[in-house]
């Protein structure tokens, strides 16, 4: 499939989440496939909001993209930040450390749920559907991923438009279409997220080889798109 073909088939599928499934909203995180669909909600479902998580640990240069996208869009795209408890907060630092995720799995995705996972619940309260900006290239976990799917954990419908995208897919959307960017991408960061969680990567190298990077390959996940069993 071209690209063009994949567009337009992103774009059907905004406007059919916009018409047929109001509220919805998207999670951006401010990575290139979130330009992409922030670029495509804008131009054709302007009706689907758009949140981010803060999460008091991101670079610099995701403050930065956060700032140029709401100077880009203006009153086309308004994000919405949600940020951690402020009291749970407090209580993982000082019970175990600032940097306690690096001791342990259970200790990293117990810092993931306060900083993400516990606000991600709140940005979707009364929602009737979610989108996110996950292909199935990025990770063994992924490599199933439907394009729509029943999200029984929040009790609504959650898309992922760029299912089938590749990454040639998506840097080809962006630098045709002038969208701005998070600066680490130009540095071997294709993955981004909290700054103590993510290196740049080699070449050669996995798209989430830079995530995590001490955990095992295969639970590369925070939580935010994990099925309880």
């Amino acid at each position: 499939m071209t690209l063009e073909a994949k567009i337009a088939a992103v774009a059907g599928v905004l406007k059919r989440i916009q018409d047929e499934f109001s509220p919805a909203t998207f999670a951006s995180s401010l990575g290139a496939e979130d330009m992409v669909l922030t670029d495509l909600i804008a131009k054709h479902a302007p009706g689907i909001s758009v949140f981010s998580l803060d999460t008091g640990r991101l670079n610099p240069e995701t403050y930065e993209l956060l700032a140029k996208v709401q100077e880009t869009y203006g009153k086309q795209v308004e994000i919405k930040v949600y940020y951690p408890q402020p009291d749970a907060l407090q209580q993982y630092v000082e019970h175990n450390g600032i940097n306690a995720f690096y001791h342990s799995v259970d200790l990293r995705k117990a810092c993931c749920g306060i900083r993400k996972v516990e606000p991600l619940k709140r940005a979707l309260a009364g929602k009737t559907a979610w989108i996110t900006g996950m292909r199935r290239q990025q990770a063994v976990t992924r490599a199933n991923m439907p394009v729509q799917e029943h999200d029984a954990d929040h009790g609504l419908e959650k898309f992922n438009p760029l299912a089938d995208w590749t990454e040639k897919d998506v840097w080809e959307y962006i630098r045709g279409n002038g969208i701005p960017y998070n600066a680490l991408h130009d540095k071997h960061y294709p993955s981004i997220g909290c700054a103590p969680c993510t290196r740049n990567i080699a070449v050669g190298e996995d798209v989430r080889a830079g995530r995590w990077w001490w955990e095992d390959e295969s639970g590369k996940e925070c939580g935010l798109h994990v099925k309880k069993v």
